[in-house]
């Protein structure tokens, strides 16, 4: 099933807050997978009824950019998409054409060596792609240098969105409870959204149950609903503190459990054969495939992925495939919503076979 096969009615068009008076953030619905058997529909606020004392929720705490800047190439209108901070002052890109505000039309990069025009009189100049053989994302260098790009998206960007959502919204509506902006302008070009549902009472609820949060970086990419492809390689970093938070807590028979996708990427990349993870930071290329298996982490909290998203082999290698498809027949069949703004999904190995 593509994205076009999800019925439009469970694509989530607007924030949960704005469904109806009197909602939050997190009245938004947690479908709860146990193994390969059990699959329940709970409320997201029903959360700290579902974890216990020594629990340990890994978080991210990357902020989202105002990513997508409007730009012209050859006389072309586009629409940037700055996807991630690289090194000696590149950064990875995504050119878009428009749509409306949605930018959803995929456009190829290159070539090599063309100029983007930006606002107040910056460019863009195309270097070469990112992966061998892919054209959609390029390393490009701002000119003049050293032309400010966190500047530039204060200024002149807008959060990425698609043709699925209803408008424009600020900011701040992509922004997690977990959020800390970066002093270096780095950030995620889209919202690590699985920490999207969370408030200030219900982390507090959840502090008061003995659960403990972990917090953790990693400043994801652009995700293509057109492109099914392996993550790119994203910056990350794991402190001393939230090693060894989840290290005590494994030793002590408490869960580890990641909110996001992003955050079993990072915890999982610096953890060693055995499950011991130490403070690491730097980049990050690792792709968790039921294959490879994770090392640390227990259980997931995630959105609804595209059943042919790349994400679904990491929902795997957490629970199983058996888990993961019962748990997707269940949410279409109990009309979940999908994407950023949609319900959650939380995947609990089967404890009964260890």
């Amino acid at each position: 099933m593509h994205i076009s096969d999800i019925p439009p009615e469970l694509l989530a068009r607007v924030p949960a807050e704005q469904r109806g008076p009197g909602l939050g953030r997190d009245a938004v619905r947690l479908l709860v997978s146990r193994g390969s058997a059990e699959v329940s529909l709970r409320a997201f606020r029903d959360l700290p009824e579902l974890l216990r004392a020594g629990d340990v929720l890994v978080v991210n705490t990357s902020a989202t950019l105002a990513a997508a800047v409007d730009a012209r190439l050859g006389g072309e209108d586009l629409v940037v998409h700055f996807s991630t901070r690289g090194d000696g002052g590149r950064w990875a890109v995504e050119l878009r054409g428009p749509a409306g505000r949605g930018t959803t039309r995929p456009r190829a990069g290159g070539p090599a060596g063309a100029a983007v025009e930006l606002p107040d009189g910056g460019r863009l100049v195309l270097e070469e792609p990112v992966a061998p053989g892919a054209d959609r994302l390029w390393w490009a260098r701002p000119l003049p240098a050293p032309y400010g790009v966190a500047a530039l998206l204060r200024a002149y960007g807008r959060p990425i969105r698609y043709a699925y959502t209803e408008r424009d919204q600020p900011l701040s509506a992509y922004q997690t409870v977990f959020a800390v902006p970066a002093a270096d302008g780095s950030g995620s070009a889209e919202m690590p959204s699985a920490g999207r549902p969370f408030t200030a009472e219900l982390v507090a609820r959840l502090v008061s149950r003995g659960v403990q949060f972990a917090p953790l970086t990693l400043h994801t990419g652009v995700s293509s609903p057109e492109a099914h492809e392996p993550p790119y390689a994203e910056r990350y970093e794991v402190p001393p503190t939230t090693a060894g938070l989840v290290n005590a807590a494994r030793a002590a028979g408490g869960r580890v459990i990641a909110v996001g996708t992003t955050a079993v990427r990072a915890l999982e990349s610096a953890a060693d054969a055995q499950g011991l993870v130490r403070p690491a930071g730097g980049w990050t290329d690792l792709v968790v495939t039921p294959e490879r298996g994770v090392r640390v982490v227990d259980g997931l909290l995630t959105g609804l992925h595209e059943p042919e998203a790349s994400h679904l082999l990491m929902l795997e290698a957490v629970a199983g495939r058996a888990a993961v498809r019962l748990g997707y027949a269940e949410a279409v069949a109990r009309l979940c919503l999908w994407h950023e703004f949609g319900d959650v999904h939380l995947l609990l190995k089967d404890e009964s076979r260890h």
